[in-house]
């Protein structure tokens, strides 16, 4: 039987699944360029958050929060053994793999695929960001609003 707690907090994880899941996995498949580690990255970021939903604090979006764990565990993936030893075959042996997702189009991927490629300095993310959110602002609209 789960305690009320327990309840408050399934609950609270089932909201932010909905709201925020499928943008997570949008941005898990773009860092990872892979749609299965993306979903797996998005599992494991809702479990982090579940674990951890006491801790949230507010002093950011609920969005930024989730994003932060996201990125984090997408980071994490990247530097397994695991990861670096499958990146040393040669891709050109294995099958190609499609993703369980799509896109309604392709400006968004475009879009950042012209970006100035620089991914050490924390300004030049922001610039980027300032860039895409300018050139897709009748594209997209802001999820928080």
């Amino acid at each position: 039987m789960l305690q009320e707690s327990q309840l408050d907090s399934r609950l609270e994880i089932d909201r932010l699944m909905e709201q925020y899941g499928s943008s997570l996995l949008r941005m898990s498949a773009l860092y990872l360029k892979d749609a299965d580690l993306a979903q797996d990255a998005v599992q494991e970021t809702f479990l982090k958050a579940y674990r951890h939903l006491n801790d949230y604090r507010g002093d950011s979006s609920e969005k930024t929060w989730l994003a932060t764990i996201c990125v984090n565990t997408c980071r994490d993936m990247l530097r397994t053994a695991w990861f670096r030893h499958q990146s040393r075959i040669n891709m050109s042996s294995l099958p190609e793999r499609t993703a369980d997702f799509t896109f309604p189009d392709n400006t968004v991927l475009t879009e950042v695929m012209r970006l100035p490629s620089d991914g050490k300095v924390r300004s030049r993310l922001n610039k980027a960001n300032g860039i895409l959110r300018e050139r897709l602002k009748e594209w997209y609209y802001d999820e928080e609003s």
